[in-house]
């Protein structure tokens, strides 16, 4: 099990950016693909990003695609979610998330999630 804690949320107009941070503990890290979902009020979670465990792959949910960047610090045991241009459609509850091996956009095949981080943007 890895715990993860989730920084970096908060308000933001549109078109501003956010940067989100996940640290990891308690596993090591590079077992593990990372991945980034979000939560609206009264919708399911949703995926955003996944990024594999060397960094060679990553994916995006299409309505995020060129504006958001998952990457991660090995040697800091964290991934980061880089927002850019964001609207407020954008705004959700972000969680990170981590499973072993392979990448995955699908919530169900993450086992371990951090608390969420609140990114609100205003129009």
């Amino acid at each position: 099990q890895v715990q993860l804690v989730e920084s970096g949320g908060g308000l933001v107009q549109a078109g501003g950016s956010l940067r989100l941070s996940c640290a990891a503990s308690g596993r090591t890290f590079t077992l593990y693909a990372m991945g980034w979902f979000r939560q609206a009020p009264g919708k399911e979670r949703e995926f955003v990003a996944t990024i594999s465990r060397y960094c060679s792959t990553t994916y995006y949910a299409d309505s995020v695609k060129g504006r958001f960047t998952i990457s991660r610090d090995n040697a800091k045991n964290t991934v980061y979610l880089q927002m850019n241009s964001l609207q407020p459609e954008d705004t959700a509850v972000y969680y990170c998330a981590a499973k072993r091996s392979a990448t995955a956009t699908t919530s169900g095949e993450y086992n371990d999630w951090g608390q969420g981080t609140q990114v609100t943007v205003s129009s």
